[in-house]
């Protein structure tokens, strides 16, 4: 039996596999160790995620953003050990969830367009090359933080068009000060900043949107993708809200840098389940 988790910055997705093989699924609230305090995981996971699980799992998978620091794992381990104790538990980065889930045992470069952004070289088994990611003040590329944080900018300093403008402040009716609490002193910042890219993909027939996703797409492929030897004659693939929703933009930037897209998943966690599902029978 086996409980498997994805988490991002705004959603953690779970799935439960009976000895069967039969597949249960549930959702929580995503989870940053270095923004949110472990007691609020601990909390999701006594009062949401526990009344939805039917049975002990004798192993449990967890992906995690946040999680690449030893200090950071041991936190979530620490939270799944009060609940189960006797289970196999193992932690790892949420880029290791997208390696797994899109290039299986095959070599590639693995990317998370999300929330926020990342990209990794794996060899089949393991990450042996990682662009550091310097999350969404000095980094994340491509991401939808990256892209709300441009449009609040622009809209901020009136360097929108006239009536994508009006169509913002429509939209978004919150004064200067209001936007900068919300990056500035409140929690998940990058949270709030990505939810500006759901209003640039309905307006993606404005040229601004447009030329805003394909700069942001560029500056993740020359900042990240291209970064690693041999770029070119490897598969690139994708997942995260971001990659799959604008994806045709996204695999047309990358026609222009001859850069080789193969999958775009919108979550990692059907591909995880499958790479986890022969642990069954282990």
């Amino acid at each position: 039996m086996i409980l498997i988790a994805d988490s991002g910055a705004s959603k953690t997705d779970w799935r439960l596999i009976d000895d069967s093989g039969k597949i249960e699924q549930a959702q929580t609230i995503g989870f940053n160790p270095y923004y949110q305090p472990i007691e609020q995981f601990e909390q999701e996971v006594r009062e949401v995620l526990m009344p939805q699980v039917k049975f002990n799992p004798l192993k449990i998978y967890y992906y995690g953003t946040g999680c690449s620091s030893d200090k950071n794992r041991k936190l979530i381990r620490n939270v799944f050990e009060k609940f189960f104790r006797d289970a196999h538990i193992e932690v790892w980065h949420d880029l290791l969830a997208a390696a797994r889930a899109l290039c299986g045992t095959e070599e590639g470069i693995a990317c998370i367009l999300g929330t926020g952004s990342n990209s990794c070289y794996y060899d089949g088994k393991n990450i042996a090359d990682n662009v550091t990611s310097l999350g969404y003040v000095l980094g994340d590329e491509g991401s939808g933080a990256y892209l709300g944080k441009c449009i609040v900018a622009d809209y901020l300093r009136r360097d929108l068009p006239e009536k994508l403008w009006d169509q913002f402040k429509q939209r978004f009716p919150f004064e200067r000060d209001e936007f900068l609490d919300r990056v500035y002193n409140q929690e998940m910042p990058s949270r709030f900043l990505g939810s500006f890219s759901h209003f640039i993909f309905q307006h993606l027939n404005e040229p601004y949107c447009d030329q805003l996703v394909r700069k942001s797409f560029s500056d993740f492929f020359e900042k990240n993708v291209m970064k690693y030897e041999g770029y070119e004659k490897l598969k690139v693939h994708f997942t995260g809200s971001v990659s799959f929703y604008f994806s045709n933009l996204l695999r047309q930037v990358a026609k222009e840098k001859n850069i080789t897209v193969q999958h775009i998943l919108e979550s990692p966690i059907a591909g995880l389940t499958l790479y986890h599902k022969k642990d069954l029978n282990n």
